[in-house]
C-alpha cells in the first residue's frame, strides 16, 4: 500500500492510540546507539565469522570506513545482493574473490546500528589488515511472537535493539495521540528505566506499571470482586491496557502489535490503522498478516503445523461449521497485530492463556459480521523472536502454546454444540496427523521452488509433538468442561464497581507523574 502525505494527514485526525505490552525479568534501557551498542551488535551479527585484525571466515574488519564509503558500506551490509545487482563493479570484484560465497542480508540493521559497527571497529587499533570489504557476519538468531515480549538471558541486547527501533520509528509518526505501555515483572529501578526511556515520545505515552503498588492495589480491588484475571501473562497484561485506554476516554481508534518486530517501520503502522481508521470504510476490527519467512527459510510453525491442519481436520470432522470456515479465512490467524474500534474494548473477552489470538478472532465471530471485519498486507519482510519449542515440558513454548491454541479452538466449538469425548480426539489426531504430514510434502515442494531451507525431520518432529499436544488438550477440555480462560469484560467490571475504571486511570498517571 501507498502512503502518501494525504493519507497521514487524514491519520492526525483520528485520535489514535498504539498498544504495546513488555513482560521483561530486566531490561538494560539505554538512551542512544553509541560505540558501545556498536561493540554488542558485533559481537551478536559479527564475531562468528570476522575478527578486527585478520581473517576468519570473513575478511577482518578494521580500518574497513577507510576503505570504502560510508554509503557504500550501508548499501553492502543491507542487501550485498542487491548491491550486485545494480552492477557495482567492487560488490562484483569481492563476490569473486571470495568465491561466489552467498552473505547474509541484514535489512534488519537501521542505518544507525551499522554505523554503531562501523564506529566499533574504528574505536580499536590494531595490526595493518589487507584492504578488503568485509561482508555481513553470520545470520542473527530471530527473535519471539506475540505481542508480548519475554526477556531473558542473552535475548536482553536484541530487546534493547528492537525497543530502539520501535521508539525511534515512534518518535517521527505525529497522527499517534497515545502510546500505552504494558510492563510486566518489573522492580522500581526498571520501571523507571521505562519512563526515561520512553519520555523522547512527543504522544501522551503512558507506562502501566503492572507490579507498582498502585496497580497493584487496583488488582486487589478487582480481586475483592473476583474480578481479578487469575494468571499472569500477556493476555492480563493485554487487558489492563485496554481497560486504561478506554479510561481515557479520547481514542477513535487502537492498534496493537508485537514489541519484539526486527523489520519495525512506520508503514506497517499506517496500514494497520488505516482500514478501521477510514470513516469511508465500515471495518471494526482489522487483522494483520504477512510473510513468514525471513533468514532463507520458512517460519511460522504453529500456524503451518498445528492451525491450518487442525482446522482443516475439524473440519472434516464435523462438516460444515461457520467458525471454521472464519478461522479458515485468515491468512496468519496467529499474528499479534491487529486494530479495532475504540467502541469494542468494553466487551473482549480476553483469554489469558496462549489462546489470546484465537481467542480474539473467536470475540469478533460472536460480535461482528463478516463485512465488518478485514486483513491486511502489513509487510514485504517480517521477523521476530521466534519461541523455544519446548518438546519436554507442556508448560512452556510451542508446546504450551499448541496446547493452549487447540483448548481454545474446543472450547469455542463446543459453545456451538458440538460434543467431544476421548475417541472423537483420538480420531482428530489420527486425521491431523495425516493431513499435517501431507501439508510438509507441500511446504518442502513450496521451500524449493523458492529456495528456501527446509528441513522435512525436524517439520515432522513438530508435526507429532503437535499431535500428542492435540490428545493432551483434548484430555485438559474434558476433565474440566466448565474451565474458563477468558477475562472479565471491562463492562462487567464498570457494572460491578464504576469507580475502578477513574482510580485506575489515577493510579496510572500518578506513576507517570
Amino acid at each position: 500500500m501507498y502512503i502518501n502525505k494525504g493519507f497521514l494527514k487524514f491519520l492526525m485526525l483520528r485520535f489514535l492510540t498504539i498498544v504495546l505490552t513488555i513482560s521483561a525479568l530486566s531490561i538494560p534501557l539505554k538512551a542512544e546507539v553509541d560505540v558501545d551498542l556498536g561493540k554488542k551488535l558485533y559481537k551478536i551479527n559479527c564475531a562468528s565469522c570476522h575478527k578486527l585484525d585478520k581473517k576468519l571466515i570473513g575478511p577482518a574488519l578494521a580500518g574497513v570506513t577507510e576503505r570504502r564509503s560510508e554509503e557504500w558500506l550501508l548499501r553492502w551490509i543491507r542487501n550485498n545482493a542487491e548491491l550486485r545487482a545494480s552492477g557495482d563493479a567492487d560488490a562484483k570484484a569481492i563476490f569473486e574473490e571470495y568465491n561466489g560465497s552467498v552473505m547474509t542480508a541484514f535489512p534488519a540493521l537501521s542505518d544507525d546500528d551499522i554505523k554503531s559497527i562501523l564506529a566499533y571497529t574504528d574505536s580499536k587499533p590494531v595490526a595493518a589488515v589487507p584492504k578488503e570489504l568485509p561482508p555481513p557476519a553470520g545470520a542473527v538468531e530471530p527473535v519471539n511472537e506475540v505481542f508480548l515480549l519475554y526477556v531473558l538471558g542473552a535475548f536482553l541486547l536484541l530487546f534493547l535493539v528492537l525497543l530502539l527501533r520501535i521508539r525511534n520509528t515512534l518518535k517521527k509518526i505525529k497522527y499517534i495521540k497515545n502510546v500505552v505501555i504494558g510492563l510486566d515483572q518489573a522492580n522500581k529501578n526498571e520501571f523507571l528505566k521505562a519512563k526515561k526511556f520512553f519520555s523522547v515520545l512527543p504522544q501522551k505515552t503512558y507506562i502501566l506499571w503492572n507490579d507498582g503498588p498502585r496497580l497493584k492495589k487496583i488488582d486487589q480491588a478487582l480481586s475483592n470482586l473476583d474480578l481479578s484475571p487469575t494468571e499472569k501473562g500477556k493476555g492480563r497484561n493485554i487487558w489492563y491496557c485496554m481497560g486504561f485506554v478506554i479510561s481515557l476516554k479520547d481514542s477513535g481508534t487502537v492498534a496493537m502489535h508485537d514489541c519484539d518486530i526486527v523489520t519495525y517501520d512506520k508503514n506497517l503502522l499506517a496500514k494497520l490503522f488505516y482500514p478501521v481508521a477510514n470513516p469511508k470504510f465500515s471495518f471494526d476490527f482489522c487483522k494483520g498478516f504477512y510473510p513468514r519467512v525471513a533468514q532463507g527459510k520458512m517460519n511460522g510453525r504453529v500456524t503451518r503445523l498445528l492451525v491450518t491442519p487442525l482446522v482443516k481436520s475439524l473440519q472434516k470432522m464435523v462438516g460444515y461449521n461457520e467458525y471454521l470456515n472464519f478461522l479458515d479465512i485468515f491468512k496468519y490467524p496467529l499474528a499479534g497485530e491487529f486494530s479495532f474500534k475504540y467502541d469494542l474494548l468494553n466487551d473482549i473477552r480476553v483469554p489469558h492463556d496462549w489462546g489470546l489470538e484465537v481467542g480474539i478472532l473467536s470475540e469478533m465471530y460472536r460480535n461482528f459480521a463478516n463485512n465488518r471485519i478485514c486483513q491486511v498486507d502489513l509487510a514485504e519482510t517480517y521477523e521476530h523472536k521466534h519461541q523455544e519449542v519446548s518438546k519436554n515440558n507442556r508448560q512452556k513454548g510451542l508446546s504450551k502454546m499448541s496446547i493452549d491454541i487447540s483448548k481454545a479452538i474446543f472450547r469455542k466449538l463446543a459453545t456451538q454444540g458440538q460434543v467431544f469425548s476421548h475417541e472423537k480426539f483420538r480420531s482428530l489426531k489420527a486425521t491431523y496427523f495425516r493431513m499435517a504430514l501431507d501439508m510438509v510434502q507441500i511446504y518442502k515442494t513450496d521451500a524449493e521452488m523458492n529456495g528456501l531451507d527446509f528441513d522435512v525431520h525436524k517439520e515432522e518432529e513438530m508435526v507429532e509433538l503437535f499431535a500428542q499436544n492435540i490428545i493432551e488438550a483434548g484430555k485438559i477440555f474434558l476433565e474440566s468442561p466448565s474451565e474458563n480462560p477468558n477475562i472479565p469484560t471491562w463492562r462487567r467490571i464498570d457494572s460491578a464497581d464504576p469507580t475502578i475504571l477513574d482510580n485506575f486511570n489515577k493510579a496510572v498517571k500518578e506513576d507517570n507523574a
